[in-house]
């Protein structure tokens, strides 16, 4: 085995190159994610018609695999829309007040 500086000792490296192959790598293994579930989708459609028979069964089947497809090519979209609402539902705090006017502690806490 040999390091590039063994190589040529002029060669720079940068980590442009790095990032430019990482980000490749990375939209090659979407598109590969996206390909098989298309694949699945359609093979899930087909296994409803077979066992089904119905037009109703196949389009049902037809409609969540292209529910999942969306979701699957649209998961930026789909983070900040969960990252909004768990955001929203943090910002929310509720108190619970005894009806004498305390708050509870120690033993007004046991659950009846």
């Amino acid at each position: 085995m040999h390091t590039l500086a063994a190589a040529n000792p002029d060669h720079v490296v940068l980590a442009g190159d790095v990032l430019d192959w990482a980000n490749t790598k990375t939209s090659q293994v979407r598109r590969l994610i996206l390909s098989v579930a298309i694949v699945m989708g359609i093979v899930a459609v087909l296994m409803a018609w077979w066992k089904t028979r119905s037009f109703v069964g196949t389009l049902v089947a037809f409609v969540l695999a292209a529910l999942v497809l969306w979701g699957i090519s649209n998961l930026d979209v789909m983070k900040t829309k969960v990252g909004s609402e768990i955001t929203d539902a943090s910002s929310v705090s509720v108190v619970h007040v005894a009806s004498d006017g305390h708050a509870p502690t120690g033993e007004d806490r046991r659950a009846s």
